[in-house]
């Protein structure tokens, strides 16, 4: 195997080198330097995402289990980014509880799992999927319970190891049925002999459900709320848009290659889960009162919004709802990067305390503002036009109804975040946040996300330039 081929596991590769970096950093650091290890630390990760912006070559690693191209590398490049965005608004959760010796841990841990959803998106077989997606899951277990002090901390790490352990059970419970019935473990070779036997279909549902617990769709959400409320705030960050990404993205290549041809069975079946997961997590969006919660279930009805993008199986489906979780990235981000502000700042995740926000913070407020906006996808932010070609995909395959309903279901969101938007700027309180300053990797990771916004809204090249690759995926690999 020569260098150029190894080569094609770059940002693979890169994470690992970081991680083995910060390690030895950790280890070198004095205790009073614990800020410029961190800085050190988001450097690493800027070199590895700006890496990722280089030309990425296809080409096939180990026989086939390694599958590597443009759009795979597109989709590891926005969770990276996400990833450093995360990063840059860690350091006043550091500061406030006192957790600036163990950030090395913190790091490790969390570009651990980004390995693994690495590999996980590069998978062409079901062994390299399985490891991937274990090397992403386990490691965020005991950042969920990094807060070892908090109960609540404690309690989430326990029900995500637990959920994730039963998730996986039923993943590889699923593959060996596929196993069985191919004698492959490799995608296309598996896609080519699907024969739509009963054994087959439970497969699909096994594999189906078990990413489904990751995605924190409906009916496998019951998870998400508790460990997004115990979780430490950057955690939960990267839990909404990282991990839910990679399992977003394996799905849309696990359906469209080896289940390409039982898409009859499973479009009725996203059909419902799409209708479930949209209503319900708008329904109990609207019944909480800690932000955390309230994102918690914001990202459940948005998965259901996703997942419009899947349903319609091409190439245009798939470079749909990249284009998405590019949109949603900077929006959720944004939104968590306030939340993650006050909470450093004031230890305050009530809705009710954002009570005459505009007022002692305005910028923050604004920030917050066209995150809801974007979330909820009003004109002209970027979240428009994420939904706009999601139900766009949809309709495109003749599902009218089921984007009415998603359409009813925008109005419905549009009212609870609308809800957030009120509580900051007209309701008022006789003990309001008091104002503050973002300390300098909050500010950047806020600009950044607010010119995410409104930049990916207007650029239509950033589409296109998905669609084109998302054929090439279709058409060159599968």
């Amino acid at each position: 195997m020569s260098f150029s081929e190894i080569f094609l596991m770059r940002n693979e590769l890169l994470l690992v080198t970081a991680v083995l970096v910060i390690l030895i950093a950790d280890l070198s650091f004095d205790a009073d330097k614990r800020k410029q290890f961190y800085y050190f630390s988001i450097f690493l990760v800027f070199i590895v995402t700006v890496s990722g912006l280089f030309p990425a070559k296809s080409g096939l690693l180990f026989g086939g289990m390694y599958q590597t191209g443009p759009l795979q590398a597109m989709m590891k490049n926005i969770l990276n980014f996400s990833t450093l965005i995360i990063l840059l608004q860690s350091w006043g959760w550091f500061s406030h509880v006192n957790q600036q010796k163990r950030i090395g841990e913190f790091m490790i841990l969390l570009l651990s799992t980004l390995i693994g959803m690495g590999y996980m998106i590069s998978s062409g077989h079901f062994l390299m999927f399985y490891l991937g997606l274990e090397l992403a899951t386990i490691p965020l277990a005991a950042l969920a319970a990094y807060d070892y002090y908090n109960s609540k901390s404690a309690e989430a790490g326990i029900k995500l190891i637990l959920l994730a352990a039963f998730s996986s059970g039923i993943i590889l419970f699923g593959i060996s049925l596929i196993y069985a019935i191919t004698g492959t473990m490799y995608f296309e070779g598996a896609g080519q002999l699907i024969d739509g036997s009963t054994l087959s279909v439970l497969g699909l549902v096994l594999i189906f459900t078990g990413l489904s617990f990751k995605i924190s769709l409906v009916p496998f959400h019951l998870w998400a709320a508790d460990v997004y409320e115990g979780s430490p705030i950057a955690l939960t960050s990267y839990l909404s848009v990282v991990s839910k990404g990679s399992a977003v993205f394996i799905l849309l290549i696990v359906l469209n290659t080896v289940f390409a041809s039982l898409n009859d069975i499973w479009d009725p079946l996203i059909y419902i889960i799409i209708i479930i997961t949209i209503t319900v997590g708008n329904l109990f969006a609207i019944r909480q009162r800690n932000i955390k919660r309230f994102l918690a279930f914001s990202s459940i009805a948005q998965a259901g919004f996703i997942m419009l993008g899947v349903i319609n199986n091409s190439a245009f489906g798939v470079a749909t709802v990249v284009y998405f979780m590019l949109v949603y990235m900077f929006s959720n981000l944004a939104a968590f990067g306030v939340v993650s502000a006050i909470s450093a700042e004031t230890g305050k995740e009530s809705i009710d305390d954002y009570k005459g926000f505009y007022g002692t913070n305005p910028k923050l407020s604004l920030v917050m503002m066209l995150a809801m906006f974007s979330l909820a996808g009003i004109p002209p932010i970027a979240g428009f036009f994420g939904k706009f070609f999601l139900f766009t995909a949809a309709a495109e395959k003749g599902y009218y109804i089921l984007v009415l309903i998603a359409v009813l279901n925008t109005i419905i969101s549009l009212y609870y975040y609308l809800l957030i938007i009120k509580t900051m700027f007209i309701e008022k309180s006789d003990t309001p946040i008091p104002f503050f300053k973002s300390n300098l990797p909050m500010k950047i990771s806020l600009v950044i996300c607010v010119l995410g916004m409104v930049i990916t809204g207007f650029t239509s090249g950033v589409f296109d330039y998905m669609v084109e690759m998302s054929d090439q995926l279709f058409s060159d690999m599968y």
